[in-house]
């Protein structure tokens, strides 16, 4: 009988071994995938970075010669005017 009961135990203690290592398994996957993703999105960021601070601005070019003429011309016209 204690035969038996000892066999139990060894195939309990086995069941949680087994079920302790995929579970760890598991972890271990998940860490990978966040740090897969994580290091995607920085090189992304990193990407952007650099693309922003390369490509000129030229909507700010574009503000200032349209302000400049357009104020000329309106006070141009006032002054005529009076």
């Amino acid at each position: 009988m204690s035969g038996k009961f000892e066999e139990i135990m060894a195939a309990s203690k086995l069941s949680e071994l087994l079920q302790k290592k995929d579970e760890d398994h598991t972890k271990k996957v998940i860490v990978w995938v966040l740090a897969i993703i994580g290091a995607v999105a920085a090189v992304a960021a990193i990407a952007y970075a650099v693309y922003s601070f390369f490509t000129p601005d030229y909507l700010e070019d574009f503000e200032e010669d349209f302000d400049d003429d357009f104020d000329d011309d309106f006070f141009d016209d006032e002054d005529e005017v009076e």
